[in-house]
């Protein structure tokens, strides 16, 4: 094992310090953490591993910033843009396949697009789409409609709720830390300012995933401060249905430092997240960023959730990942049962739809 005193607080349920996690992050002992990982996962949901039908829908790259780590952003005119009406938007909907349970929506920041293009947007998906689970915008987004429509912080997130909004997906924390922030995405909301969207939006009963965007510019001490961050407002508010690692693509972005995380970086760091996040009941191997093998494979080092169909993804894409833009459900069941555990069919809020042990 990597080490035997975070066995014990491991096998004890005790909780990892910051150092424990940095100590796990350097291990070469990838095998001892992954049984570690994989216990700990067990003890949360046995041998269970979710999926949901899902659509994802961008309804605009069109963005006032530039993040050095994306490849997705526009200016209006440039090659690549696109800005999708909310009849365009219900037209991606429809094209999703029976049974789906929920839209995952999340775009640019619009030079132009008033709240009302928002709350229009969702109060129409949710007029024809009734059943289904609108997961959408970002701290970031949710930020600045706020600063754009002159209201309050409270106020954007009940007109969104009021509007339709069920969740939010947990994107655009990037890496928290003041440091790294400065160097991949100056422009952006600060990891401060993120976190307080996050704990208005538990507070006023919605509930967020998490994401960590890691393999860039970041250090082992960086992710450890992320995640220590994450753990302290999970204790908070209880907010947080899932944590997402999210591999950096480097493809078409200003960030020529580094490649892709390798396959080891990726299992690691599911399993540090597994092992230090005990407030989170969920951790995701998100099969768009990590691959179809290296998210399969994660399902024995931690990780309990590989997201789902997706449908059309283009954040990933637009940076040069080689994954597929979708996946049948019967291939994510597949997937699951070939990793050896039973899948599990769920909606937004991890709500079991059907097991297929």
């Amino acid at each position: 094992m990597p080490d035997k005193r975070i066995e014990k607080k491991v096998l004890s349920g005790k909780r990892l310090t910051p150092d424990d996690a940095l100590r796990l992050f350097r291990t070469e002992d990838i095998f001892g953490l992954g049984r570690l990982a994989s216990y700990a996962s067990g003890v949360r949901n046995g041998n269970h591993v979710y999926f949901v039908q899902n659509r994802h829908i961008n309804p605009t790259n069109l963005c006032v910033n530039r993040c050095r780590f994306c490849a997705f952003s526009r200016s209006r005119g440039e090659k690549g843009a696109f800005e999708l009406s909310v009849a365009e938007v219900l037209e991606r909907a429809r094209q999703a396949p029976e049974g789906v349970r929920e839209f995952h929506i999340v775009g640019g920041l619009h030079p132009d697009w008033s709240l009302e293009r928002y709350t229009d947007m969702l109060s129409a998906l949710k007029e024809h789409f009734p059943a289904v689970h609108l997961k959408a915008f970002t701290a970031v987004e949710i930020d600045y409609l706020a600063k754009s429509s002159g209201l309050s912080l409270n106020r954007i997130i009940m007109l969104m709720k009021d509007a339709g909004l069920d969740s939010l997906p947990g994107g655009g924390a990037e890496i928290l830390g003041s440091r790294v922030r400065r160097r991949i995405c100056p422009e952006k909301i600060s990891g401060k300012r993120w976190l307080e969207v996050m704990r208005a939006c538990h507070k006023e009963g919605l509930r967020t995933n998490a994401t960590m965007l890691y393999g860039h510019l970041e250090s082992p001490e960086d992710r450890v401060d992320h995640l220590r961050r994450l753990r302290d407002l999970q204790d908070e508010t209880g907010g947080f249905n899932a944590f997402i690692p999210l591999a950096f693509q480097p493809g078409n972005t200003r960030i020529k430092t580094r490649t892709s995380p390798s396959g080891l970086e990726d299992l690691k760091t599911i399993a540090v997240s597994r092992l230090f996040l005990d407030n989170f009941a969920h951790i995701k191997a998100y099969w768009i960023m990590l691959g179809e093998k290296i998210a399969q494979l994660a399902l024995l080092f931690g990780a309990d959730d590989i997201d789902g169909t997706v449908i059309e993804e283009k954040i990933a894409h637009m940076a040069g990942t080689d994954a597929s833009e979708v996946m049948a459900k019967a291939d994510l069941i597949e997937l699951i049962r070939r990793a050896g555990k039973i899948p599990v069919e769920r909606d937004s809020l991890y709500n079991v739809v059907e097991s297929y042990g």
